[in-house]
């Protein structure tokens, strides 16, 4: 399971072509379906430690959507980022464009946080359903997150806000290309079960596996228990670990 996420997740070759690398480097001859099924699986484990981290979040949250296919027809990621670090701190896939998805990854991101931090900034693009997942926010929890969305509008700064604020933008519009590149291969999922696995393994990646260049090539969250190991199949098996210990605590906490 491990070298099939390796393959299919950091050198992001297509489940065939990862079937293929496993038959010939070494001799495991096993079905691209059943790569598929050992992924899913892996993403059901991980999902909850990623999405429960403590990211330790700063001031600045940028939040952008792209476009992904399922089946042919158009469906939606919602992304939010932590300026600071850069790490992926919320994300939805939605067959649509509308305020839940965006009130979902609002809800992952501000997960840890009890009120929001002095001179907060939460940057978009132009798209209403920000403003509007705000509203939802200050509905429920009052002034404790009251959100201000500042809007970078359109591709030039003709404004002062889209002057002061377009690298904020250009940041997460970095991180939707990067996605794109790994989501090519794919061909577009068959069912939105798919994308979401798919896009909760490369998350998980995205932040606690993958070298960036901003951080000195290392990686974005450390985690001692993976700064233990040596090799990458080694270390999506610890995250597999971490997540269900993530699971047992969730469980232990509800029977509470």
């Amino acid at each position: 399971m491990s070298l099939c996420l390796t393959l299919h997740v950091n050198l992001g070759l297509s489940l065939r072509k990862t079937k293929q690398a496993l038959k010939d480097l070494y001799n495991i001859d096993i079905s691209h379906q059943s790569i598929a099924n050992y992924c899913k699986t892996a993403a059901i484990c991980i999902k909850p430690f990623v999405d429960n981290f403590d990211y330790g979040t700063g001031k600045v949250f940028t939040a952008d959507e792209t476009y992904i296919k399922i089946r042919g027809v158009k469906a939606y990621i919602c992304f939010i980022m932590d300026a600071a670090k850069r790490s992926i701190i919320g994300y939805q896939v939605s067959d649509n464009r509308g305020v839940g998805p965006c009130i979902l990854a609002m809800r992952m991101a501000f997960r840890h946080l009890r009120e929001l931090p002095e001179h907060f900034k939460f940057i978009a693009d132009g798209y209403s359903a920000y403003p509007l997942a705000a509203q939802q926010f200050f509905h429920e929890f009052s002034e404790k997150f009251k959100i201000e969305i500042t809007q970078v509008i359109g591709l030039t700064n003709d404004d002062e806000v889209s002057t002061k604020f377009r690298s904020y933008k250009q940041m997460i519009e970095r991180l939707n290309r990067t996605y794109k590149a790994s989501y090519r291969h794919t061909n577009g999922f068959d069912n939105i079960d798919g994308a979401n696995y798919d896009l909760s393994l490369w998350v998980a990646y995205y932040n606690f596996l993958r070298p960036h260049k901003h951080a000195g090539y290392k990686v974005l969250n450390e985690v001692k228990m993976l700064n233990g190991c040596d090799n990458m199949p080694g270390k999506w098996q610890l995250l597999i670990f971490l997540g269900q210990q993530t699971i047992l605590n969730l469980q232990k906490q509800a029977v509470i």
